[in-house]
């Protein structure tokens, strides 16, 4: 066999990860989908990644769109390479063919299909679409023709890629089905503001995979796959006993000396109480210590952050441009949970992310409209950045006045650290309050402690004496009592 590698990848790492590492050379592949789902996209993207200058890609079309509108189509994406039409991406019209078969034989098809698999040596052999073949022959007819032609292109080493728009009768019944190695499905899901595209392999003969649907979307450089967290289960690991500083003046001294390297923290407050400012001494800390950081924001921009950063005397500019500082602004309309985990992966894997934040958790569940899904995913998303041993820094809105509303209220025990911020009633002034609410396998200073937001940044100050509501969402200090005035009387 001409082929080393058992493997083909598609050209994309992050669907060879949820296929368990590419094709299988040789197998059977099949590619269903509505229309609209990006079944064609895909099919040429794993072309042009995968030929090369000694095994080419074979594109059969059957009565689907023109070879001039297909090319025209492509030229949008970044793949598309022009000069490698013909010699290394090969378009092959089966309608004549088709045609010549007499409306009940595809063995001339087949034969020619099979012919050049031998002849050329093509990586991958792609034809859409294989469900309008159904229209020339009867079901046990389609059945002998796909496994006379998959059985002989698999001793070429092509991968055999059949597309096709197909009902949910025919994925559970169609010949194609049954007889494919590998099936993924391309779903379509309209839904404000921004239409939803998925992924979901049914079937890998031989291989695991991912499950579940992952995220789709089609972007400049083709399709890309978002992998679904909750697929990739992470490694149990020891809690590490090196502290770091949270980079706010007075609050590691309330958490005894900071907070455990890899550990998860949540910060939750009122809107305006210093969640924000805080983050950013978290990351101020972790970059004056040569650290990469991760920030992930949902309302402030990059820009915003960075100016606030500058009249704090940080200079974030100067750390984006040395590779230091991502900061990953994600507009609430363009939220997706899958692509949110990948940029968090990536950043770990590739840039030695050692603190993230995320700004903040309760938009996250509210935009992502995935309730049932999100806390199974928050878990999986914490495990993966613990894993990694990077530490998590997390804020969260909660109301001003009442008892903190859902899903915040049922997902703070997957945190090992949980500080309060609150607005406080001090005599006849507004003012804030900090106190440590959680700490995982560790002691904590326990008392309300005064929170200071100042143009140098946040600050912890004094122990409250003499408070009442600690537990609800107002701690008021009573006023001391003004001595009688002396009168003389």
């Amino acid at each position: 066999m001409w082929w080393e590698v058992t493997r083909l990848s598609t050209g994309q790492a992050d669907l060879d990860l949820v296929l368990g590492g590419g094709f299988e050379r040789g197998s059977m592949v099949v590619l269903s989908g509505p229309p609209g789902a990006g079944k064609t996209i895909l099919a040429q993207q794993i072309c042009f990644a995968a030929a090369n200058a000694d095994h080419k890609a074979v594109y059969y079309t059957t009565w689907s769109e023109p070879h001039s509108k297909l090319v025209e189509h492509l030229r949008e994406f970044t793949f598309f390479a022009p000069e490698r039409l013909g010699p290394q991406v090969e378009y092959v019209h089966l309608g004549n063919l088709l045609r010549d078969s007499a409306g009940n034989d595809l063995s001339p098809m087949i034969d020619e299909v099979i012919r050049k698999a031998f002849d050329d040596r093509p990586a991958v052999v792609a034809i859409d679409s294989t469900k309008m073949l159904r229209d020339f022959v009867s079901e046990h007819d389609m059945r002998m023709s796909l496994y006379d032609l998959g059985s002989k292109v698999a001793h070429s080493g092509a991968v055999l890629l059949l597309l096709g728009e197909y009902t949910s009768e025919e994925e559970q019944t169609g010949a194609e089905f049954t007889l494919a190695d590998a099936i993924m499905q391309l779903s379509y899901r309209p839904r404000e503001p921004v239409d939803r595209r998925g992924l979901r392999v049914v079937k890998m003969r031989g291989t695991g995979h991912l499950q579940g649907t992952h995220t789709v979307h089609i972007t400049r450089d083709g399709l890309r796959v978002y992998p679904r967290i909750e697929s990739m289960l992470p490694e149990e690991v020891a809690p590490q006993q090196e502290r770091i500083s949270t980079g706010i003046s007075g609050l590691d001294a309330l958490l005894g000396g900071g907070v455990p390297r890899g550990d998860a923290t949540l910060v939750f407050g009122p809107s305006g109480v210093g969640k924000t400012i805080g983050s950013l001494h978290f990351v101020a800390d972790g970059l004056a210590r040569d650290e990469r950081c991760l920030y992930i924001s949902f309302q402030d921009t990059a820009e915003e952050l960075i100016g606030i950063a500058d009249r704090l005397g940080w200079d974030f500019t100067a750390a984006r441009e040395a590779g230091k500082l991502t900061i990953s602004h994600v507009p609430v309309g363009n939220l997706d949970l899958d692509g949110l985990s990948s940029v968090a992966r990536h950043q770990l894997a590739e840039a030695g992310t050692t603190r993230i934040v995320i700004d903040s958790l309760a938009e996250m569940a509210f935009t992502a409209r995935e309730a049932e899904r999100f806390p199974a995913y928050l878990r999986s998303l914490l495990g993966l950045i613990r894993t990694a041993g990077a530490s998590l820094w997390v804020t969260s809105e909660t109301r001003t006045i009442g008892p903190m509303e859902e899903p915040l209220a049922g997902l703070m025990f997957l945190f090992h650290n949980v500080i309060q911020i609150r607005y406080i009633e001090l005599c006849s002034e507004i003012g804030r309050a900090v106190n440590i609410l959680k700490m995982r396998n560790s002691g904590h200073d326990s008392a309300l402690h005064t929170y200071h937001v100042t143009d140098t940044g946040a600050a912890v100050g004094d122990k409250i004496e003499n408070v009442t509501g600690l537990l609800g969402w107002s701690a008021l200090r009573h006023c001391p009592p003004t001595s009688p005035r002396d009168d003389g009387n």
